[in-house]
């Protein structure tokens, strides 16, 4: 048996190490995330009333957030829609469950103006949440079809903007993009 030891120990040492390593892998302590439904989610993301939001903005801090369009459904509505929209040139967008409700004042983002905003409100685009829920696909879809504006949505950070106002973070938006 000594001999075997003699002879084995290097293969023994690293099998014993990667015993090690492997046991840490298994039962080391893990951070517990909790996902909720309630946004926002960090305390700098919340809408004080005294951050002076325009009303042109439209960030409702008195309803509840919106949860339509954000579920497996809905991805696979986006996910259709790139693939039938690029198949058949069809503008499913506004199909999607994002479409409805109030329009937003897509003039504060940085990098849309008058003649962008028209343009994307006439493809269907009128609201942030539905902005920030383009696909790759979708952006690319939608920006060949802006003309002299092509390339501003990824250029400009559209979507990522659209991001923040859409879940009323202005403080990230503002470390991001700057004053509105």
């Amino acid at each position: 048996m000594i001999e075997l030891w003699d002879v084995y120990w290097p293969i023994i040492l690293v099998g014993l190490l990667i015993g090690i390593a492997v046991g840490y892998l298994l039962f080391r302590p893990r951070q517990r995330i909790i996902l909720s439904s309630d946004t926002p989610v960090r305390p700098h993301m919340g809408v004080r009333p005294d951050m002076g939001v325009s009303p042109d903005l439209r960030v409702r801090t008195d309803q509840p957030p919106r949860v339509e369009g954000r579920g497996v459904a809905a991805e696979a509505a986006r996910a259709t829609g790139d693939v039938a929209g690029q198949l058949l040139g069809a503008n499913v967008s506004a199909q999607l469950p994002t479409a409805g409700g109030d329009p937003d004042n897509l003039l504060v983002m940085k990098g849309v103006g008058p003649k962008l905003a028209a343009m994307l409100n006439a493809l269907g685009l009128t609201r942030f949440d539905q902005l920030a829920g383009l696909s790759s696909g979708q952006v690319d879809a939608i920006d060949a079809e802006l003309g002299a504006f092509r390339g501003r949505l990824k250029r400009d950070r559209i979507v990522e903007q659209a991001h923040y106002l859409a879940r009323g973070d202005l403080d990230g938006y503002r470390q991001n993009f700057g004053a509105l």
